[in-house]
């Protein structure tokens, strides 16, 4: 398990060089929409409640130009309650802005999340074999939590400190021109330097939160792996790779923190420095008479007071470049459509032809009318291999008649799998097609399709549940009595001698049964809804001898009312089969029986013979 020391490269790498932020978070707008006016609604408090913090010096320049000049302590006392009353009111304001924005934004990224998930389950399987799963796992939750915290904070504040800011230095133009162009003068430099940061932080937060995913992957695949890690005693090299990425992560987060810390010190210098110069000047002018005490306190009050929305722009800034590289990591799974064979180009039909050892028997012949599973012309190529490589299937012509069980052998790399990937299209034919009893899968609509074809694979893959749901998962209105029936064919009857029976957790990956046991569960998903069409690929390799020789028995009561393709490696599993088609080289080059081609094909003969030794001649 390697450690890369760059972001993957397909998984976004780095920020796009002219990205605009504003374009990327503008993309979060059909999801906001639904909730527009709880959030306008919480903004526009939220803008009530900051300016009222801007009367709060107005009303101290009217204290001190009045009851406080004039000693008059009712005034005093009746200023002093319309402050408490202005602040009360604020807090209010501020706490009523948090409850218009909670529920609605936590149903914003629940949205979200769904449609990540549901899209990742629409995307083909070479999709998922191009991206580490930590990267997908980081998206679905650290992505959109930031995206959540944006919708929520500084999203409202950058219009509610832009609104602030404007509207205090109208108020401070017009108290004291002179002393407001003091105020306004680091307003260039500061908008320079916000450009600026903006293009260096948007870089930095892209690779980070991509170094994020990779760090995620390496976690994901210890733990999974942990048998292979401790079994091999590379714990140790586990650990020197997680913590290489873990001080990657940690060295960019400190990039980070430092183009942050740099700018919000420059935010705060300047202000400082010009509400200081504004000090001076007022306090001269007061001295000379040219100002009034009330007026300076108010000025002062009210630069004061817009402060945080100047010094905050930094961190808002920040937070909203980590939530455009958030909304642009998200987009780069949901921009990825599912590849379909119709958007292909298809050639012309291809004329029907026999195979080796088989004329008017083989893939392509010429009756036998459109039922059961037929392949025409098919080729596939996975998306990203070299132009010059060959296809992995080449022109494979392969027809199972109705009832019918064929058995595909091939050697290791001849193609036996994707073949079987094919008819559920967990992949996509490059050309030609396949027909389900003479619909072509690709005008079927994919929910149809997976109920019509089951499938089993050398591999099973269980999840965090119950043994029972495990197997119901292949039939959504299955009940018990099916239930046990494939866990009978399946010889999968070890399931109720568990700590509570079907209703006993499996695990994660099904990792608390042994491989045989997990590939009878997964058996038994394949058969428990009586599908019309099988796929099984191996789905025995893991038994040994006398199990295998019982699912075999009550397997043939399954495949006599279906029609099936079975990847076999021994012949046991061979003799299921009606007929045995051969594939080398990503073509079907013989079909028949078993015992016909082990007379006539020299290469079915030599992959049979490990076994035919054990089988001896007794088969007629």
């Amino acid at each position: 398990m390697a450690v890369t020391s760059e972001p993957r490269a397909q998984e976004g790498g780095a920020a796009p060089r002219h990205r605009s932020a504003t374009r990327s978070l503008l993309r979060l707008w059909p999801y906001v929409r639904p909730v527009r006016m709880r959030l306008f609604g919480a903004a526009g408090v939220a803008v009530v409640a900051s300016c009222m913090g801007l009367v709060i010096p107005l009303v101290l320049k009217w204290m001190v130009d009045g009851p406080v000049a004039h000693r008059d302590p009712g005034g005093v006392w009746l200023g002093g309650a319309l402050l408490l009353a202005l602040g009360t009111a604020e807090a209010a304001l501020f706490g009523l802005r948090r409850w218009l924005v909670g529920r609605p934004l936590a149903s914003v990224e629940a949205a979200m999340r769904a449609d990540l998930y549901r899209h990742l389950q629409r995307l083909p399987v070479s999709f998922h074999d191009r991206w580490a799963s930590g990267q997908l796992l980081s998206r679905a939750t650290t992505d959109l939590m930031l995206l959540r915290m944006f919708l929520a904070f500084p999203l409202t504040f950058l219009v509610v400190n832009g609104v602030t800011i404007l509207a205090g230095f109208a108020i401070l133009l017009s108290q004291e021109w002179t002393l407001g162009l003091v105020l306004v003068v680091p307003a260039v430099p500061l908008v320079i330097l916000c450009s600026l940061f903006e293009k260096r932080y948007a870089t930095v937060a892209r690779a980070v939160q991509d170094q994020t995913g990779d760090l995620t992957t390496v976690v994901e695949e210890g733990v999974l792996g942990v048998r292979i890690v401790k079994g091999f005693g590379r714990h140790r090299s586990q650990a020197r790779a997680f913590r290489t990425l873990s001080q990657q992560v940690r060295s960019t987060e400190l990039h980070k923190a430092r183009l942050l810390a740099t700018l919000w010190a420059l935010i705060m210098t300047l202000p400082e420095l010009a509400i200081g110069a504004a000090l001076v000047l007022g306090t001269m002018r007061v001295a000379d008479g040219e100002l009034s005490a009330g007026t300076l306190v108010a000025f002062l009050s009210t630069a004061l007071t817009l402060r945080w929305p100047v010094e905050s722009l930094g961190f808002l800034l920040a937070m909203s470049q980590d939530a455009a590289t958030a909304t642009d990591r998200y987009f780069d799974v949901m921009d990825a459509e599912p590849a379909t064979a119709a958007d292909r180009p298809r050639p012309a039909r291809p004329l029907r032809r026999g195979v080796e050892g088989e004329e008017g028997e083989g893939g392509g012949d010429s009756g036998g009318g459109e039922g059961g599973l037929r392949f025409e012309g098919v080729e596939f190529a996975y998306a990203d291999a070299p132009p010059e490589e060959p296809p992995v299937l080449r022109g494979v012509d392969l027809h199972i008649r109705p009832g019918e069980t064929m058995a595909l052998v091939g050697a290791t790399g001849s193609g036996k799998t994707t073949l079987t990937a094919l008819v559920p299209r967990l992949q996509e034919i490059t050309r030609g097609r396949i027909t389900l009893d003479g619909r072509d899968i690709t005008a079927l609509p994919r929910e149809e399709l997976r109920a019509l074809v089951a499938v089993a694979f050398e591999e099973p893959t269980l999840f965090s549940a119950t043994a029972g749901e495990n197997v119901l998962m292949g039939a959504t209105d299955a009940g018990r009595e099916e239930l046990l029936r494939a866990l009978k064919v399946a010889q999968a009857d070890f399931v109720h001698a568990l700590p509570e029976g079907t209703d006993t957790e499996v695990g994660e990956q099904g990792l608390s049964l042994s491989g045989g046991q997990r590939q009878r569960l997964a058996l038994a998903r394949a058969v428990v809804g009586g599908p019309r069409f099988l796929v099984l690929d191996d789905p025995l390799s893991a038994l040994d001898v006398h199990t295998e020789a019982l699912v075999e028995a009550a397997l043939r009561q399954v495949l006599a009312a279906t029609t099936a393709l079975v990847v076999a490696h021994r012949p046991s599993t061979v003799l299921l089969a009606d007929r045995v088609a051969l594939l080398s080289e990503g073509r079907i080059t013989a079909v028949g029986t078993h015992q016909r081609l082990l007379r006539e094909s020299a290469e079915y003969r030599s992959l049979m013979s490990g076994q035919e030794r054990e089988e001896g001649e007794s088969s007629p």
